[in-house]
């Protein structure tokens, strides 16, 4: 009979223990280590796009461990009372509640799809129009430039010509090829003349920028292909993202009384 009783109150003992055990990581030199820390790990690491398999779950409960035994030793030290580590703790705690006061605006101030496909209709119409590949050659006189074009008119070959009289050190070396660009891309007076061409044609008179004088041929013509909505949705979102909290903050500051 004495022993069912010490039966009965072992069994009492250890089922009483249980919840502890379960909301417990560990009990470290009679201190109890809770699972909440464990889980925080996991967070971070599922944050940091890391997945955290059930075999890694044994790793993970011994860092939390060995993180109370050193922090325990620490303590005994007396390390946890000197001016520094006080400092750092505020400074580790003002960056934890930035942080979560951060996440909370995300979360109260997301960017939905339609604020996203508004700002892609703004480039879009931005970005509208047609791009050229164009070519040019560059020289200091007008009279250089003149005495090429009569050239040209007589079966010269513009890129043989550029590579050797043009100087502009980038274009020059590819036979004056630019590549294809927007009219915009250029200054006005090389833009004026250039939208004027039609492809394969040359500029009739030297056309002159601060830069000297051009001898300007269209090669093509083309409308501008944008990406398509989706392919630059997520690199949109990051940078609304990113300008909404820049002016949450600069709201913040502008309210805040500094004396």
């Amino acid at each position: 009979m004495k022993k069912l009783l010490t039966s009965i109150a072992a069994a009492a003992v250890l089922a009483a223990s249980l919840p502890a055990l379960a909301q417990n990581v560990a009990i470290v030199n009679g201190k109890a280590v809770p699972k909440a820390r464990m889980d925080v790990l996991v967070q971070q690491l599922a944050a940091s796009g890391r997945a955290v398999p059930p075999e890694m779950e044994g790793q993970l409960r011994e860092e939390v461990i060995m993180r109370e035994v050193f922090m325990q030793e620490a303590q005994k030290r007396g390390l946890d009372a000197s001016e520094d580590y006080k400092a750092q703790v505020e400074l580790a705690r003002q960056s934890i509640l930035i942080r979560e006061l951060f996440n909370d605006y995300r979360k109260q101030n997301p960017v939905t799809d339609a604020d996203l496909k508004v700002e892609y209709d703004k480039l879009v119409a931005a970005n509208a129009g047609q791009e050229y590949k164009v070519r040019h050659i560059l020289v200091e006189k007008e009279d250089q430039a003149k005495t090429i074009i009569a050239s040209l008119k007589k079966g010269g070959k513009f890129d043989e010509i550029a590579k050797k009289q043009s100087k502009d050190p980038g274009s020059g070396a590819e036979g004056g090829d630019l590549g294809w660009s927007p009219a915009n891309a250029f200054v006005p007076e090389f833009t004026k003349a250039m939208v004027a061409l039609k492809k394969g044609q040359t500029t009739d008179a030297p056309v002159q920028s601060q830069f000297g004088w051009h001898v300007i041929r269209v090669d093509d013509v083309r409308e501008i292909s944008f990406p398509k909505f989706e392919e630059v949705k997520p690199q949109l979102e990051q940078q609304m993202v990113q300008q909404k909290m820049a002016s949450f903050q600069r709201e913040l500051r502008e309210k805040a009384k500094v004396e």
